[in-house]
C-alpha cells in the first residue's frame, strides 16, 4: 500500500488543488493533504482558519470513494532543517510526497522521502493570491473553487472578512 502527501496552505482550496488531487489519487492507495500555516489565519495572505481550510477540502473530497483521505494540519515551526520531522509528527506516516515548491522537494529529499511533483493547472489564474485579489476587488471568483468550497466561503462570511484585513486605518491625506 502506498501512501502519498500533498501539503499547501490552501487559502483557499481551488480548482487547481483539486485537479492535483485527482491525479495524485490515480497513483497511491491513501493521500494524507497536510494544511500548511495552520496557525495563521485573519490576514491577507492566510484569511482563513485551519478548521475552514479542512472543512473546505474534506467537503470538496466527499465525492472521492477510491481512496482514504485525511486532512491534517500542519503548523509553521520556521526551522527548515527540521520542517520534515515535525510534519512527519503531525501526520500520519506516508511513502512518497508531492510537491512543486522547490524548497520542500529539497527538505523532503534531504530527509530521504521519495518526492514527485505534480502538474499545475492553469497556474496564472489558479493562484491563491490572484484568487483572493479577486474577492478583495469584488471580481468574479466562484468559478475558480469547488462548490463546496465557495459554500463554506459564504457560510463564513470569507469575503466580509477577507476584504476587512485588507483594509487599513489610515486616513487619506487630502
Amino acid at each position: 500500500m502506498t501512501r502519498g502527501f500533498y501539503i499547501g496552505r490552501f487559502q483557499p482550496y481551488h480548482n487547481g488543488h483539486q485537479q492535483v488531487i485527482d491525479e495524485i489519487i490515480a497513483e497511491v492507495d491513501e493521500l494524507v493533504i497536510g494544511i500548511g500555516s495552520a496557525d495563521r489565519s485573519h490576514t491577507e495572505r492566510n484569511p482563513f482558519t485551519a478548521g475552514e481550510r479542512i472543512m473546505m477540502i474534506t467537503k470538496s473530497l466527499a465525492h472521492i470513494d477510491e481512496i482514504v483521505t485525511y486532512v491534517v494540519p500542519i503548523e509553521d515551526i520556521n526551522r527548515n532543517s527540521v520542517w520534515v520531522s515535525h510534519l512527519e509528527s503531525m501526520s500520519p506516516r506516508f511513502d512518497v510526497a508531492y510537491s512543486n515548491n522547490p524548497l520542500v522537494i529539497q527538505l523532503f529529499e534531504e530527509s530521504g522521502t521519495e518526492v514527485r511533483q505534480s502538474p499545475m493547472f492553469d497556474r496564472e489564474v489558479l493562484k491563491g493570491s490572484v484568487i483572493r485579489k479577486k474577492m478583495v476587488k469584488g471580481e468574479e471568483w466562484r468559478p475558480l473553487l469547488p462548490e463546496p468550497v465557495v459554500e463554506t466561503i459564504e457560510e463564513i462570511d470569507g469575503i466580509e472578512r477577507i476584504q476587512r484585513v485588507g483594509d487599513t486605518d489610515s486616513v487619506p491625506l487630502g
